[in-house]
């Protein structure tokens, strides 16, 4: 029998999963701009007790589409009033979300991940809060990993940051700052036309001390600009610490019809 896509099944059993996304629990980092996560126990073990002895719990979860580990989608951010493409935002938006562009039109992603490693280009564990990534740092990254990222393809930069993630304050980068691209390393994701871009902090970008989140142009040049999507609060140091740069990348975001955007547990497949 033919393995479909032509598989190979014996690499395949051999391969390793490293998880590139932060564990959701109440407490955590969540941006001043999203609602904070809940979760709680609606059944418990006892409350009810089936004739045979069985018993079920449950829960209810509380939490918005940028919490977490997630994925923007094109409908999240607009400029001028209008999303990617030119469509005026308020012709495709109602309380029950988007039209176009929602979280739902993004397609599971399987495709080559790079891994960017600014922390390790300038020799420290994690960058300080408002440093710019530039785009002589994925430059340079790119070079320390022997690849480059490509069209359709996925770049993950690390900053270092989930050092900080029992830290909400710091995390955040309200007051204090967070490290992340600025304008020039937009561009440079743009110019090879990649499919998403992800990295560790709430924002993606760098975020100078003071000024919280009230201006976002990387947001604007990748997903209103350049069809990217961007992937927030991820955990990269699995990868940085086995030294693995290029890897099969696996991410498939919530069918929510309509929504801006997604949490999500991406993965990266390596060789064992």
């Amino acid at each position: 029998m033919t393995a479909p896509l032509g598989i190979d099944w014996e690499a395949l059993r051999n391969a390793r999963i490293i998880d590139l996304a932060q564990g959701m629990q109440r407490g955590m980092p969540v941006s001043p701009n999203h609602p904070a996560y809940q979760m709680a126990l609606l059944r418990r073990h006892g409350d009810m007790m089936r004739p045979d002895g069985g018993s079920a719990a449950n829960e209810i979860i509380v939490t918005g589409g940028h919490v977490g580990t997630h994925i923007d989608s094109l409908a999240h951010v607009s400029h001028d009033g209008k999303l990617h493409g030119g469509i005026e935002a308020t012709t495709v938006q109602s309380h029950e979300g988007f039209s176009v562009l929602g979280v739902d039109t993004i397609a599971p992603i399987l495709c080559r991940g790079v891994l960017l490693d600014v922390a390790a280009v300038h020799e420290e564990e994690v960058l300080p809060p408002g440093y710019e990534v530039t785009a002589a740092d994925l430059d340079a990254a790119a070079e320390r990993a022997g690849t480059q990222p490509g069209p359709g393809e996925v770049a993950l930069i690390r900053t270092g940051w989930p050092v900080h993630w029992s830290d909400p304050e710091t995390f955040r980068g309200q007051s204090g700052g967070a490290p992340g691209p600025g304008v020039e390393a937009g561009r440079w994701l743009a110019e090879r036309n990649v499919r998403a871009a992800g990295a560790e902090t709430i924002a993606f970008e760098v975020i100078r001390p003071g000024a919280g989140h009230s201006v976002l142009p990387v947001h604007r040049i990748l997903l209103v600009e350049s069809a990217i999507h961007i992937i927030e609060v991820m955990d990269l140091t699995g990868l940085a610490e086995e030294n693995v740069f290029e890897f099969l990348f696996i991410l498939a975001p919530l069918k929510l019809i309509g929504a801006t955007g997604s949490p999500v547990r991406p993965l990266a497949v390596v060789d064992a």
